[in-house]
């Protein structure tokens, strides 16, 4: 019967999964490709080359981050919606994260970028620089050093969930524990839009401050 399997509700269920996994793969690849590689050679690269790759590369970069991320969220949502029964305290947190980065995304990063391009085009044709685009470049550095930030908690807290512990880390959550965790999150996400990069401007700095905080957060899940 392993034939048919696909077209039952767990056959559903697992193509959706494997949707989400596919996207999501996609989103945190091409999001570590922005932090730790790109980033790093903007540093380095001279005005021409810098501004080439603004306008040819990074658009194609763009376009598999966010539709990574749209359909990472949206296979999400639709397995949410299957398990809705079933939802443990450390899924919610993973949750919670996934949904902010796929907001930062959409809502910041990108539009942020959109101006940072149609600055450099402007540029490489004998235009003058967009006023705007002084700071939407910082603006979309600090929402995707933020998503690095919050990248390996999620993906820590979305495994755990079926892989640690049996039904998560923690089954009976305390509503008290749940409500701190999520208000550091959201600190964490004023910090993205209103604040500054501060130790994470190091991609050895962000990658620290990531592992730190699932450890923080973990602690906090097991201990309130």
């Amino acid at each position: 019967m392993g034939d048919i399997a696909l077209f039952t509700s767990v056959g559903l269920d697992y193509l959706f999964r494997w949707g989400h996994f596919m996207a999501g793969i996609t989103w945190i690849g091409v999001l570590y490709y922005f932090n730790f590689i790109q980033g790093e050679y903007f540093k380095e690269a001279e005005d021409a080359h810098r501004s080439g790759a603004i306008q040819k590369l990074v658009p194609r970069a763009l376009w598999w981050f966010r539709w990574g991320a749209m359909f990472t969220f949206l296979t999400g949502v639709v397995l949410l919606g299957y398990r809705h029964a079933g939802l443990t305290y450390d899924i919610t947190v993973g949750a919670t994260l996934g949904t902010l980065m796929f907001l930062n995304v959409w809502l910041v990063i990108w539009p942020a970028q959109k101006i940072v391009i149609a600055s450099a085009t402007q540029v490489a044709h004998g235009g003058e620089a967009l006023p705007e685009a002084a700071g939407a470049a910082p603006k979309a550095a600090l929402a995707s050093r933020t998503n690095v930030l919050f990248s390996a908690p999620m993906l820590f807290f979305m495994g755990s969930s079926a892989h640690l512990g049996g039904n998560g880390l923690v089954t009976d959550a305390n509503p008290v524990g749940l409500g701190v965790v999520l208000l550091l999150i959201l600190a964490l996400e004023g910090n993205a839009l209103f604040g500054k990069q501060g130790p994470m401007t190091k991609v050895s700095g962000v990658i620290g401050c990531s592992l730190g905080l699932t450890a923080v957060l973990y602690g906090l899940m097991v201990t309130l």
